[in-house]
Protein backbone atom coordinates (compact mmCIF):
# COMPACT_ATOMS: atom_id res chain seq x y z
CA UNK A 1 0.00 0.00 0.00
CA UNK A 2 1.51 3.40 -0.95
CA UNK A 3 1.82 6.10 2.01
CA UNK A 4 1.55 9.53 1.77
CA UNK A 5 -0.52 12.16 0.17
CA UNK A 6 -0.85 12.36 -3.00
CA UNK A 7 -2.05 8.39 -3.52
CA UNK A 8 -4.34 7.24 -6.19
CA UNK A 9 -6.60 4.27 -6.37
CA UNK A 10 -9.81 2.84 -7.18
CA UNK A 11 -13.35 4.33 -6.02
CA UNK A 12 -16.70 3.80 -7.72
CA UNK A 13 -19.49 6.48 -9.17
CA UNK A 14 -22.23 6.84 -6.41
CA UNK A 15 -24.40 6.92 -9.38
CA UNK A 16 -23.63 4.22 -11.83
CA UNK A 17 -21.33 2.03 -9.39
CA UNK A 18 -18.94 1.61 -12.21
CA UNK A 19 -15.32 2.05 -10.96
CA UNK A 20 -13.32 4.90 -11.63
CA UNK A 21 -9.85 6.28 -10.70
CA UNK A 22 -9.63 8.46 -7.44
CA UNK A 23 -6.81 10.45 -5.73
CA UNK A 24 -6.82 10.82 -2.30
CA UNK A 25 -5.39 14.61 -0.94
CA UNK A 26 -4.76 16.63 1.38
CA UNK A 27 -6.91 19.81 1.70
CA UNK A 28 -7.50 22.17 4.33
CA UNK A 29 -6.10 19.77 7.04
CA UNK A 30 -8.37 17.16 6.08
CA UNK A 31 -8.05 13.97 3.55
CA UNK A 32 -9.96 14.13 0.84
CA UNK A 33 -10.53 11.66 -1.87
CA UNK A 34 -11.72 13.18 -5.34
CA UNK A 35 -12.86 11.30 -8.11
CA UNK A 36 -14.42 11.96 -11.25
CA UNK A 37 -16.57 9.70 -13.26
CA UNK A 38 -17.22 10.11 -17.31
CA UNK A 39 -20.98 10.46 -17.04
CA UNK A 40 -21.75 11.94 -13.79
CA UNK A 41 -19.10 13.94 -13.32
CA UNK A 42 -16.68 14.77 -9.81
CA UNK A 43 -16.75 14.09 -6.55
CA UNK A 44 -15.32 14.78 -3.62
CA UNK A 45 -15.87 13.34 0.05
CA UNK A 46 -13.88 13.92 3.07
CA UNK A 47 -12.11 10.27 4.18
CA UNK A 48 -10.49 11.99 7.39
CA UNK A 49 -11.32 15.17 8.90
CA UNK A 50 -7.99 15.39 10.02
CA UNK A 51 -5.11 14.96 7.38
CA UNK A 52 -2.16 14.59 10.36
CA UNK A 53 -3.98 11.94 12.04
CA UNK A 54 -4.61 10.04 8.34
CA UNK A 55 -1.26 10.00 7.61
CA UNK A 56 -0.02 8.80 11.37
CA UNK A 57 -2.53 5.68 10.86
CA UNK A 58 -0.14 4.45 7.95
CA UNK A 59 2.90 3.52 9.85
CA UNK A 60 0.44 0.56 10.81
CA UNK A 61 0.35 -0.70 7.24
CA UNK A 62 0.70 -4.53 7.28
CA UNK A 63 -0.71 -6.82 4.07
CA UNK A 64 -2.34 -9.71 5.81
CA UNK A 65 -1.37 -13.82 4.74
CA UNK A 66 -4.42 -13.62 2.78
CA UNK A 67 -6.04 -17.42 2.32
CA UNK A 68 -4.49 -20.73 0.69
CA UNK A 69 -8.07 -22.10 -0.49
CA UNK A 70 -9.72 -18.71 -1.72
CA UNK A 71 -13.49 -19.35 -3.73
CA UNK A 72 -12.28 -17.60 -6.74
CA UNK A 73 -9.46 -19.15 -8.55
CA UNK A 74 -8.92 -17.03 -11.61
CA UNK A 75 -5.47 -15.89 -12.61
CA UNK A 76 -6.61 -12.22 -12.70
CA UNK A 77 -10.27 -11.94 -10.96
CA UNK A 78 -11.90 -8.22 -11.25
CA UNK A 79 -12.12 -6.61 -7.72
CA UNK A 80 -14.49 -6.04 -6.96
CA UNK A 81 -16.87 -8.14 -8.96
CA UNK A 82 -15.13 -11.54 -8.77
CA UNK A 83 -15.26 -12.07 -4.98
CA UNK A 84 -15.78 -14.93 -2.56
CA UNK A 85 -12.60 -14.55 -1.61
CA UNK A 86 -10.47 -14.17 -4.67
CA UNK A 87 -6.80 -14.44 -4.57
CA UNK A 88 -6.54 -10.85 -4.89
CA UNK A 89 -7.45 -10.71 -1.02
CA UNK A 90 -4.56 -9.47 1.59
CA UNK A 91 -6.57 -10.73 4.55
CA UNK A 92 -8.22 -13.99 6.75
CA UNK A 93 -11.51 -13.59 8.39
CA UNK A 94 -10.92 -12.39 11.80
CA UNK A 95 -14.45 -11.86 12.31
CA UNK A 96 -17.50 -13.27 9.90
CA UNK A 97 -20.54 -11.98 9.87
CA UNK A 98 -23.44 -14.40 9.06
CA UNK A 99 -27.28 -12.85 8.52
CA UNK A 100 -29.92 -15.06 9.98
CA UNK A 101 -32.74 -13.48 8.88
CA UNK A 102 -34.11 -10.23 7.47
CA UNK A 103 -37.08 -9.91 9.54
CA UNK A 104 -37.41 -7.92 12.97
CA UNK A 105 -39.82 -7.33 15.75
CA UNK A 106 -38.70 -3.05 15.35
CA UNK A 107 -40.21 -1.12 12.23
CA UNK A 108 -37.01 1.54 12.26
CA UNK A 109 -38.18 4.43 10.01
CA UNK A 110 -34.28 4.67 8.63
CA UNK A 111 -34.56 1.04 7.91
CA UNK A 112 -34.80 -0.15 3.81
CA UNK A 113 -33.72 -3.58 4.07
CA UNK A 114 -35.64 -5.48 6.19
CA UNK A 115 -38.53 -8.30 4.70
CA UNK A 116 -41.44 -5.43 6.17
CA UNK A 117 -40.41 -3.08 3.16
CA UNK A 118 -37.97 -5.29 0.54
CA UNK A 119 -41.35 -7.98 0.30
CA UNK A 120 -39.07 -11.11 0.33
CA UNK A 121 -37.97 -13.13 3.48
CA UNK A 122 -34.39 -14.19 3.45
CA UNK A 123 -34.29 -16.73 6.43
CA UNK A 124 -31.43 -19.82 5.97
CA UNK A 125 -32.40 -22.87 7.84
CA UNK A 126 -30.46 -24.52 10.40
CA UNK A 127 -28.55 -26.67 7.76
CA UNK A 128 -27.72 -23.87 5.81
CA UNK A 129 -26.30 -22.62 8.49
CA UNK A 130 -24.38 -25.44 9.05
CA UNK A 131 -23.18 -25.35 6.17
CA UNK A 132 -21.73 -21.49 6.47
CA UNK A 133 -20.23 -22.37 9.47
CA UNK A 134 -18.06 -24.93 7.85
CA UNK A 135 -17.02 -23.00 5.54
CA UNK A 136 -15.73 -20.41 7.64
CA UNK A 137 -13.99 -23.29 9.80
CA UNK A 138 -12.16 -25.00 6.82
CA UNK A 139 -10.38 -21.42 5.86
CA UNK A 140 -6.69 -21.64 5.34
CA UNK A 141 -4.06 -21.24 6.83
CA UNK A 142 -6.22 -19.77 9.83
CA UNK A 143 -10.23 -21.32 10.08
CA UNK A 144 -12.41 -18.43 11.46
CA UNK A 145 -12.64 -18.04 14.72
CA UNK A 146 -15.30 -15.43 15.41
CA UNK A 147 -18.87 -15.63 14.36
CA UNK A 148 -21.31 -12.46 14.58
CA UNK A 149 -25.43 -13.47 13.91
CA UNK A 150 -26.39 -10.61 12.19
CA UNK A 151 -29.88 -9.52 10.27
CA UNK A 152 -32.57 -8.27 10.80
CA UNK A 153 -32.66 -9.06 14.22
CA UNK A 154 -30.95 -12.50 14.55
CA UNK A 155 -32.68 -13.42 18.02
CA UNK A 156 -36.07 -14.09 16.15
CA UNK A 157 -34.77 -17.26 14.00
CA UNK A 158 -36.62 -20.35 14.60
CA UNK A 159 -33.36 -22.04 15.39
CA UNK A 160 -31.18 -19.41 17.29
CA UNK A 161 -30.60 -21.47 20.28
CA UNK A 162 -30.46 -24.78 18.14
CA UNK A 163 -27.34 -22.43 15.73
CA UNK A 164 -25.79 -20.91 18.79
CA UNK A 165 -24.59 -24.34 20.00
CA UNK A 166 -23.55 -25.74 16.60
CA UNK A 167 -21.38 -22.49 16.52
CA UNK A 168 -19.28 -23.60 19.51
CA UNK A 169 -19.80 -27.43 18.53
CA UNK A 170 -18.16 -26.46 15.12
CA UNK A 171 -15.23 -24.72 17.29
CA UNK A 172 -16.05 -21.36 17.00
CA UNK A 173 -14.33 -19.64 20.05
CA UNK A 174 -16.31 -16.42 19.69
CA UNK A 175 -20.08 -16.67 19.06
CA UNK A 176 -21.42 -13.16 18.74
CA UNK A 177 -24.81 -11.46 17.77
CA UNK A 178 -25.99 -8.37 16.84
CA UNK A 179 -28.88 -7.16 18.39
CA UNK A 180 -31.70 -4.47 19.45
CA UNK A 181 -31.23 -5.99 22.23
CA UNK A 182 -35.36 -6.36 22.77
CA UNK A 183 -35.35 -10.34 23.18
CA UNK A 184 -33.38 -9.81 25.86
CA UNK A 185 -35.03 -7.28 27.92
CA UNK A 186 -38.44 -9.28 27.57
CA UNK A 187 -37.04 -12.54 29.16
CA UNK A 188 -34.76 -13.34 31.51
CA UNK A 189 -35.17 -16.73 30.53
CA UNK A 190 -34.10 -16.05 26.91
CA UNK A 191 -30.59 -14.66 28.13
CA UNK A 192 -30.16 -17.69 30.21
CA UNK A 193 -30.72 -20.01 27.43
CA UNK A 194 -28.58 -17.91 24.92
CA UNK A 195 -25.72 -18.21 27.35
CA UNK A 196 -26.72 -22.06 27.95
CA UNK A 197 -26.25 -22.81 23.87
CA UNK A 198 -22.63 -20.37 23.94
CA UNK A 199 -23.13 -17.20 22.89
CA UNK A 200 -19.98 -14.87 24.10
CA UNK A 201 -20.44 -11.44 23.67
CA UNK A 202 -23.78 -9.50 22.53
CA UNK A 203 -23.20 -6.35 20.36
CA UNK A 204 -26.22 -4.01 21.81
CA UNK A 205 -27.53 -1.40 18.72
CA UNK A 206 -27.09 1.52 21.26
CA UNK A 207 -27.26 4.74 19.97
CA UNK A 208 -27.52 6.87 23.47
CA UNK A 209 -29.34 7.60 26.08
CA UNK A 210 -31.83 9.89 24.83
CA UNK A 211 -35.59 8.68 24.04
CA UNK A 212 -35.95 11.73 21.66
CA UNK A 213 -33.26 10.53 19.38
CA UNK A 214 -34.51 6.93 19.37
CA UNK A 215 -37.99 7.76 18.36
CA UNK A 216 -36.50 9.56 15.12
CA UNK A 217 -33.83 6.65 14.17
CA UNK A 218 -36.26 3.43 16.14
CA UNK A 219 -39.68 4.81 16.01
CA UNK A 220 -39.89 4.50 19.20
CA UNK A 221 -38.31 5.04 22.61
CA UNK A 222 -35.55 2.76 23.24
CA UNK A 223 -33.13 3.61 26.45
CA UNK A 224 -35.20 1.66 28.93
CA UNK A 225 -35.26 -1.81 26.68
CA UNK A 226 -31.15 -1.26 26.71
CA UNK A 227 -30.86 -1.15 30.46
CA UNK A 228 -33.20 -3.63 30.82
CA UNK A 229 -31.40 -6.09 28.64
CA UNK A 230 -28.12 -5.71 30.23
CA UNK A 231 -29.79 -6.09 33.78
CA UNK A 232 -31.10 -9.59 32.49
CA UNK A 233 -27.41 -10.31 31.38
CA UNK A 234 -25.93 -9.43 34.51
CA UNK A 235 -28.55 -12.00 36.55
CA UNK A 236 -27.31 -14.42 34.20
CA UNK A 237 -26.25 -17.64 35.84
CA UNK A 238 -23.03 -17.71 34.20
CA UNK A 239 -21.00 -21.27 33.07
CA UNK A 240 -18.66 -18.67 31.03
CA UNK A 241 -18.99 -15.14 31.27
CA UNK A 242 -20.76 -13.18 28.55
CA UNK A 243 -20.30 -9.77 27.77
CA UNK A 244 -21.86 -6.42 25.87
CA UNK A 245 -20.31 -4.16 23.36
CA UNK A 246 -22.39 -1.31 22.60
CA UNK A 247 -22.38 0.00 19.12
CA UNK A 248 -23.47 2.94 18.68
CA UNK A 249 -24.10 4.53 14.96
CA UNK A 250 -22.84 7.96 15.09
CA UNK A 251 -24.47 10.67 12.83
CA UNK A 252 -22.99 14.28 13.16
CA UNK A 253 -25.51 17.01 14.34
CA UNK A 254 -27.82 13.85 15.75
CA UNK A 255 -25.96 12.00 18.10
CA UNK A 256 -21.86 12.73 17.87
CA UNK A 257 -22.65 14.97 21.42
CA UNK A 258 -23.22 11.71 23.25
CA UNK A 259 -20.51 9.57 22.89
CA UNK A 260 -18.62 10.60 25.93
CA UNK A 261 -22.43 10.03 28.09
CA UNK A 262 -22.28 6.64 26.26
CA UNK A 263 -18.56 5.41 27.16
CA UNK A 264 -19.33 6.75 30.60
CA UNK A 265 -22.27 4.16 30.83
CA UNK A 266 -20.11 1.63 29.88
CA UNK A 267 -17.73 2.51 32.40
CA UNK A 268 -20.80 2.03 35.24
CA UNK A 269 -21.54 -0.82 34.10
CA UNK A 270 -17.99 -2.38 33.08
CA UNK A 271 -19.35 -5.36 34.97
CA UNK A 272 -21.01 -6.53 31.64
CA UNK A 273 -20.35 -3.80 29.03
CA UNK A 274 -16.41 -4.23 27.88
CA UNK A 275 -16.60 -2.81 24.94
CA UNK A 276 -17.53 0.36 22.82
CA UNK A 277 -17.57 0.24 19.37
CA UNK A 278 -18.98 3.71 17.58
CA UNK A 279 -19.43 2.77 13.76
CA UNK A 280 -19.61 6.28 11.92
CA UNK A 281 -23.02 6.53 9.20
CA UNK A 282 -21.98 4.94 6.11
CA UNK A 283 -25.19 6.47 3.47
CA UNK A 284 -27.31 4.04 1.72
CA UNK A 285 -28.38 5.45 -1.78
CA UNK A 286 -28.10 8.96 -3.15
CA UNK A 287 -27.31 11.97 -0.74
CA UNK A 288 -26.26 15.38 -1.97
CA UNK A 289 -23.21 16.76 -0.92
CA UNK A 290 -24.57 19.29 1.29
CA UNK A 291 -26.38 16.89 3.51
CA UNK A 292 -23.59 14.90 3.52
CA UNK A 293 -20.95 17.41 4.74
CA UNK A 294 -23.47 18.24 7.33
CA UNK A 295 -23.55 14.51 8.60
CA UNK A 296 -20.52 13.01 7.52
CA UNK A 297 -18.63 11.67 10.79
CA UNK A 298 -15.06 10.42 10.39
CA UNK A 299 -12.72 8.47 12.31
CA UNK A 300 -11.16 11.71 13.42
CA UNK A 301 -13.86 13.00 13.99
CA UNK A 302 -14.29 10.54 16.55
CA UNK A 303 -11.36 10.54 18.04
CA UNK A 304 -11.58 14.32 18.07
CA UNK A 305 -14.93 14.14 19.99
CA UNK A 306 -14.17 11.51 22.69
CA UNK A 307 -11.06 13.73 23.37
CA UNK A 308 -13.33 16.67 23.42
CA UNK A 309 -16.50 14.62 25.87
CA UNK A 310 -14.26 12.56 28.45
CA UNK A 311 -11.48 13.91 31.08
CA UNK A 312 -9.31 10.97 30.58
CA UNK A 313 -8.89 10.04 27.12
CA UNK A 314 -6.50 11.92 23.73
CA UNK A 315 -7.41 11.09 20.51
CA UNK A 316 -3.46 9.86 21.00
CA UNK A 317 -4.62 7.09 23.00
CA UNK A 318 -5.90 5.10 19.90
CA UNK A 319 -4.15 3.18 17.23
CA UNK A 320 -4.61 1.61 13.96
CA UNK A 321 -6.41 -1.40 13.74
CA UNK A 322 -2.88 -2.91 12.14
CA UNK A 323 -0.78 -1.93 14.88
CA UNK A 324 -2.36 -5.63 16.60
CA UNK A 325 -1.26 -7.32 13.36
CA UNK A 326 2.31 -6.69 14.88
CA UNK A 327 1.07 -8.30 18.23
CA UNK A 328 0.08 -11.21 16.10
CA UNK A 329 3.34 -11.88 14.16
CA UNK A 330 4.72 -12.73 17.86
CA UNK A 331 2.27 -14.84 18.79
CA UNK A 332 2.33 -16.79 15.58
CA UNK A 333 6.54 -17.20 16.00
CA UNK A 334 5.59 -18.12 19.62
CA UNK A 335 3.46 -20.82 18.48
CA UNK A 336 5.26 -21.74 15.36
CA UNK A 337 1.84 -21.63 13.42
CA UNK A 338 0.06 -18.79 11.56
CA UNK A 339 -2.90 -17.10 14.17
CA UNK A 340 -5.81 -14.23 13.41
CA UNK A 341 -3.75 -11.47 12.32
CA UNK A 342 -5.41 -8.08 12.42
CA UNK A 343 -4.15 -6.69 9.05
CA UNK A 344 -7.08 -4.37 8.69
CA UNK A 345 -6.50 -1.32 6.38
CA UNK A 346 -5.36 1.10 8.80
CA UNK A 347 -7.70 3.54 7.51
CA UNK A 348 -10.85 1.16 8.44
CA UNK A 349 -10.78 1.84 12.45
CA UNK A 350 -9.29 2.43 15.37
CA UNK A 351 -9.38 1.29 19.31
CA UNK A 352 -7.70 1.22 22.62
CA UNK A 353 -7.87 -0.24 25.97
CA UNK A 354 -9.27 1.74 29.32
CA UNK A 355 -8.44 -0.15 32.45
CA UNK A 356 -11.34 0.69 34.91
CA UNK A 357 -10.48 0.53 38.52
CA UNK A 358 -12.10 -0.59 41.35
CA UNK A 359 -13.18 3.13 42.04
CA UNK A 360 -14.33 3.46 38.39
CA UNK A 361 -11.50 5.74 37.67
CA UNK A 362 -10.63 5.25 34.23
CA UNK A 363 -6.68 4.94 33.21
CA UNK A 364 -5.81 4.41 29.28
CA UNK A 365 -3.73 1.75 28.48
CA UNK A 366 -0.78 4.26 27.43
CA UNK A 367 -0.42 6.25 30.78
CA UNK A 368 1.43 2.97 31.87
CA UNK A 369 2.56 1.04 28.58
CA UNK A 370 4.97 2.95 25.98
CA UNK A 371 2.87 1.21 23.46
CA UNK A 372 4.55 2.74 20.30
CA UNK A 373 7.59 2.30 21.74
CA UNK A 374 6.82 -1.63 22.33
CA UNK A 375 5.18 -2.07 19.22
CA UNK A 376 7.97 -0.56 16.66
CA UNK A 377 10.50 -2.57 18.91
CA UNK A 378 8.57 -5.43 18.11
CA UNK A 379 7.87 -4.79 14.53
CA UNK A 380 11.63 -4.65 13.41
CA UNK A 381 12.51 -7.84 15.26
CA UNK A 382 9.70 -9.28 13.56
CA UNK A 383 10.82 -8.41 10.09
CA UNK A 384 14.39 -9.08 10.87
CA UNK A 385 13.27 -12.67 12.21
CA UNK A 386 11.60 -13.90 9.77
CA UNK A 387 14.06 -12.42 7.38
CA UNK A 388 16.83 -14.98 9.13
CA UNK A 389 18.58 -11.80 10.33
CA UNK A 390 20.47 -12.25 13.72
CA UNK A 391 19.47 -9.30 15.41
CA UNK A 392 20.92 -8.31 19.19
CA UNK A 393 17.93 -5.74 20.32
CA UNK A 394 15.72 -6.05 23.04
CA UNK A 395 12.93 -7.45 21.64
CA UNK A 396 14.69 -10.05 20.04
CA UNK A 397 15.88 -11.60 23.29
CA UNK A 398 12.66 -11.07 24.37
CA UNK A 399 11.88 -13.54 22.11
CA UNK A 400 14.39 -16.03 21.55
CA UNK A 401 13.79 -15.98 25.13
CA UNK A 402 10.08 -17.27 25.29
CA UNK A 403 10.86 -20.00 22.73
CA UNK A 404 13.40 -21.58 25.11
CA UNK A 405 13.57 -22.61 28.86
CA UNK A 406 10.80 -21.73 31.30
CA UNK A 407 14.20 -20.08 33.03
CA UNK A 408 14.88 -17.70 30.23
CA UNK A 409 10.79 -17.17 29.54
CA UNK A 410 10.85 -16.02 33.35
CA UNK A 411 13.76 -13.48 32.38
CA UNK A 412 11.99 -12.33 28.93
CA UNK A 413 8.73 -11.52 30.90
CA UNK A 414 10.91 -9.73 33.61
CA UNK A 415 12.47 -7.54 30.61
CA UNK A 416 9.81 -6.78 29.23
CA UNK A 417 8.45 -5.27 32.08
CA UNK A 418 11.46 -3.29 32.12
CA UNK A 419 11.63 -1.99 29.10
CA UNK A 420 7.63 -1.59 28.08
CA UNK A 421 5.64 -1.20 31.56
CA UNK A 422 6.30 2.27 33.45
CA UNK A 423 5.76 0.70 37.16
CA UNK A 424 4.92 3.78 39.00
CA UNK A 425 1.91 4.06 36.64
CA UNK A 426 0.46 0.62 36.96
CA UNK A 427 -2.98 1.01 38.21
CA UNK A 428 -4.22 -0.62 41.48
CA UNK A 429 -4.41 -3.91 41.75
CA UNK A 430 -3.77 -4.78 38.21
CA UNK A 431 -0.44 -7.17 38.69
CA UNK A 432 1.31 -7.02 35.26
CA UNK A 433 3.46 -9.74 36.07
CA UNK A 434 0.50 -12.06 37.12
CA UNK A 435 -1.25 -11.54 33.35
CA UNK A 436 2.28 -11.61 30.94
CA UNK A 437 4.15 -14.69 32.90
CA UNK A 438 1.02 -17.08 32.78
CA UNK A 439 0.60 -16.28 29.38
CA UNK A 440 4.34 -16.60 27.94
CA UNK A 441 5.79 -19.15 30.26
CA UNK A 442 3.02 -21.66 30.10
CA UNK A 443 1.18 -20.32 27.28
CA UNK A 444 -2.19 -19.75 30.16
CA UNK A 445 -4.42 -16.86 28.78
CA UNK A 446 -6.74 -17.00 31.81
CA UNK A 447 -4.34 -13.86 33.41
CA UNK A 448 -5.03 -12.04 30.43
CA UNK A 449 -9.10 -12.39 30.08
CA UNK A 450 -8.72 -11.11 33.77
CA UNK A 451 -7.20 -7.93 32.47
CA UNK A 452 -9.39 -7.77 29.96
CA UNK A 453 -12.43 -8.46 31.92
CA UNK A 454 -11.30 -5.25 33.76
CA UNK A 455 -10.45 -3.40 30.65
CA UNK A 456 -12.76 -1.23 28.85
CA UNK A 457 -12.01 -1.11 24.95
CA UNK A 458 -13.13 1.83 23.21
CA UNK A 459 -12.49 1.82 19.30
CA UNK A 460 -14.72 2.85 15.48
CA UNK A 461 -15.12 1.22 12.69
CA UNK A 462 -15.87 3.18 9.38
CA UNK A 463 -17.46 0.87 6.85
CA UNK A 464 -17.47 2.36 3.63
CA UNK A 465 -20.38 4.01 1.42
CA UNK A 466 -20.00 4.50 -2.66
CA UNK A 467 -18.98 8.09 -1.59
CA UNK A 468 -15.53 7.18 -0.05
CA UNK A 469 -14.77 3.52 -1.25
CA UNK A 470 -11.45 2.19 -1.33
CA UNK A 471 -10.10 -0.69 -3.24
CA UNK A 472 -7.23 -0.80 -1.14
CA UNK A 473 -9.58 -0.91 2.07
CA UNK A 474 -11.67 -3.66 0.55
CA UNK A 475 -9.02 -6.05 -0.65
CA UNK A 476 -7.43 -5.41 3.08
CA UNK A 477 -10.60 -5.99 5.15
CA UNK A 478 -10.98 -8.54 8.01
CA UNK A 479 -14.48 -8.48 8.66
CA UNK A 480 -16.59 -10.63 6.43
CA UNK A 481 -20.02 -12.02 5.38
CA UNK A 482 -20.50 -16.16 4.60
CA UNK A 483 -23.24 -16.65 1.90
CA UNK A 484 -25.69 -19.74 1.65
CA UNK A 485 -23.49 -20.57 -1.54
CA UNK A 486 -19.86 -20.68 -0.06
CA UNK A 487 -18.82 -17.52 -1.14
CA UNK A 488 -16.97 -15.21 2.04
CA UNK A 489 -17.14 -11.34 0.91
CA UNK A 490 -15.61 -8.47 2.89
CA UNK A 491 -18.17 -6.28 4.63
CA UNK A 492 -17.83 -3.24 2.21
CA UNK A 493 -18.47 -5.09 -1.13
CA UNK A 494 -21.46 -7.11 0.74
CA UNK A 495 -23.21 -3.95 1.76
CA UNK A 496 -21.86 -1.44 -0.76
CA UNK A 497 -18.98 -2.00 -3.67
CA UNK A 498 -20.45 -4.24 -5.88
CA UNK A 499 -23.28 -5.04 -3.47
CA UNK A 500 -23.26 -8.63 -3.00
CA UNK A 501 -26.13 -8.55 -0.59
CA UNK A 502 -28.88 -7.30 -3.04
CA UNK A 503 -27.62 -10.58 -5.37
CA UNK A 504 -27.49 -12.91 -2.71
CA UNK A 505 -30.67 -11.64 -1.13
CA UNK A 506 -32.51 -11.84 -4.29
CA UNK A 507 -31.20 -15.99 -4.81
CA UNK A 508 -32.26 -17.13 -1.54
CA UNK A 509 -35.08 -15.11 -0.37
CA UNK A 510 -38.67 -15.78 -1.40
CA UNK A 511 -41.59 -13.43 -1.51
CA UNK A 512 -43.58 -12.40 1.44
CA UNK A 513 -46.65 -13.89 0.86
CA UNK A 514 -45.10 -17.66 0.29
CA UNK A 515 -43.04 -17.69 3.47
CA UNK A 516 -46.53 -16.96 5.25
CA UNK A 517 -48.22 -19.96 3.62
CA UNK A 518 -44.66 -21.78 4.81
CA UNK A 519 -44.53 -20.54 8.24
CA UNK A 520 -48.37 -19.97 9.45
CA UNK A 521 -49.11 -17.97 12.42
CA UNK A 522 -45.75 -16.42 12.36
CA UNK A 523 -45.49 -12.71 11.22
CA UNK A 524 -42.86 -10.98 9.29
CA UNK A 525 -42.43 -7.96 11.80
CA UNK A 526 -42.30 -10.33 14.86
CA UNK A 527 -44.83 -9.23 17.69
CA UNK A 528 -43.12 -7.96 21.13
CA UNK A 529 -45.22 -7.33 24.27
CA UNK A 530 -42.16 -5.35 25.42
CA UNK A 531 -42.46 -3.29 22.44
CA UNK A 532 -46.23 -3.38 21.98
CA UNK A 533 -46.25 -1.56 25.71
CA UNK A 534 -44.28 1.13 25.03
CA UNK A 535 -45.91 2.08 21.79
CA UNK A 536 -49.46 2.05 23.69
CA UNK A 537 -47.39 3.99 26.52
CA UNK A 538 -46.52 6.66 23.86
CA UNK A 539 -49.91 6.81 22.34
CA UNK A 540 -51.61 7.49 26.76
Amino acid sequence: MKKGLPKKTISLCPDCGKKIPATIIAEDGKAVMVKTCPEHGEIKEVIWSDVDLYLWAERYSFDGIGVENPFITKKKPSCPEDCGLCNLHKSHTVLANLDLTNRCNLTCPVCFANANTSGVVFEPTYEEVVKMLKVLRAEKPVPCHAVQFAGGEPTIHPDFFKILKAAKELGISQVQIATNGIKFAESQEFVQNSQDAGLNTIYLQFDGLDDNMYKKVRGMPMTEIKKKAIHHIRKTKQKHKMSVCLTPTIVKTVNDHMMGDIVNFAIDNIDIVHAVNFQPVSFAGRINQKEREAQRFTISDMMHGLEDQLDFLTAKDFYPVPAMTILSDLISVLHEEPKVTFSAHPHCGVGTFVFITKDKEAIPVTRFVRVTEMLDDLHRMAVKRTQGMKDQTLSYKIMKGIGSTGVAKRIAVGQFIKRYIIKNKVPDGLDVQGILQPLFVDGDKSALSKFTWNALMIGGMHFQDHYNWDIERVQRCVIHYVTPDGRIIPFCNYNTGATFRTEVEKKFSIPVDEWKKMHPGSKVVEPSPLVDDYRAKMKG
